[in-house]
């Protein structure tokens, strides 16, 4: 019994791999000290690929299927070693499995945010995540540049490699998606589709194909999102600019309540006023092409006559500074100033 023992331990006669759901990429068949009998029975299943390595040479690769060991099954074989009695005898190699199976779900995304060039703002910070799925298309490939020798390699063994080849990527998968970057929020498919065709050979350097990507969320800049909300607006008004700065100063209403406790309401009304003033002045030098000087003194007039209308006796002095301002802007002359002047101080009286 004893010898029997023995010679079963030193003989393998069976190569399988059942794998389990760990996430196992490669995993190297136990010898020890055994040696595989010739005639021995592999079996590689529908998931799977096979490599005999010997001697740190891989020997062939095996598809699905089973397969009884000989010199017609590994034929390289005889090319490696100088063997007597036509390979009768048993012979040591290192077997090694690998699952093709999708990788589902694996993860990406920037820890902190990277910066891009765009050709519309400059550089530009953003973050960004999703998922993506890949398989092992090369398995000598991936033995060789990745796996190695090692027991057993997982998807968390490659995830930081993985993951910095999507970060290193992104910009120029933005470049090419050819999507403006204000609308890469609304077109994240596009963005994965341009991440995922600069990846490809990236992955296959590796013996992986990557089946494809998710663009799961796409965070602008603070300051960028402030320029959205922006356009946003200006969408809401068809593109008038006169109802846009009244969007504006409308959006600006809850913080001027807030920020109201030092002036009182009759602070927060002459601000609002003179807020209002001031749009309508920028909105017709905007509609008039900045051009004409009869249009800005009629409009900066008419924005003067409004302010006026709307203030009381206790604003005029702070509405005398916010023309001053439009004066030392170039929007009113010194006469158009001095006769405004006049006439608010006149309700002083």
């Amino acid at each position: 019994m004893g010898l029997m023992s023995f010679i079963k331990k030193q003989f393998i006669d069976i190569i399988q791999w059942t794998e389990n759901d760990d996430g196992t990429l490669a995993w190297r068949f136990p010898m020890a000290d055994m040696e595989i009998q010739m005639g021995a029975s592999l079996t590689v299943r529908e998931s799977q690929l096979a490599i005999f390595v010997n001697e740190g040479k891989v020997a062939d690769v095996f598809g699905p299927g089973m397969y009884k060991l000989s010199t017609q099954t590994v034929p390289v074989l005889t090319y490696l070693k100088n063997w007597d009695k036509l390979f009768e005898s048993p012979f040591k190699s290192d077997v090694y499995f690998f699952s093709t199976r999708q990788q589902i779900d694996q993860k990406w995304g920037t820890p902190q945010p990277i910066t891009i060039r765009d050709k519309d703002f400059g550089a530009i910070r953003l973050r960004a995540f999703g998922n993506y799925v890949y398989r092992i298309a090369d398995p000598k490939l991936f033995h060789t540049e990745i796996a190695g020798t090692r027991e057993a390699y997982t998807t968390g063994d490659l995830d930081g490699q993985l993951r910095g080849l999507v970060l290193q990527n992104i910009s120029n998968a933005i470049a090419s998606s050819g999507v403006p970057f204000l609308d890469l929020a609304a077109n994240q498919m596009s963005f994965a589709q341009a991440l995922t065709r600069e990846l490809e050979p990236a992955f296959a350097k590796i013996g992986l194909k990557l089946e494809g990507m998710t663009v799961q969320n796409l965070s602008l800049p603070e300051e960028l999102q402030k320029i959205l909300d922006q356009k946003i607006g200006m969408g809401m008004v068809g593109g008038d600019m006169g109802k846009f700065m009244q969007y504006q100063t409308a959006q600006a209403i809850p913080g001027m309540v807030q920020a109201g406790g030092g002036g009182g309401i009759a602070g927060d009304a002459m601000g609002l006023g003179a807020g209002v003033a001031l749009g309508q002045v920028l909105a017709h030098n905007l509609q008039a092409g900045l051009n004409p000087a009869s249009a800005q003194s009629a409009s900066a007039t008419a924005a003067m006559q409004n302010v006026a209308n709307a203030l009381k006796p206790e604003d005029i002095m702070a509405t005398l500074e916010k023309l001053g301002d439009l004066k030392a802007k170039g929007i009113l002359t010194a006469e158009e100033f001095d006769a405004k002047k006049t006439e608010l101080l006149k309700k002083l009286v």
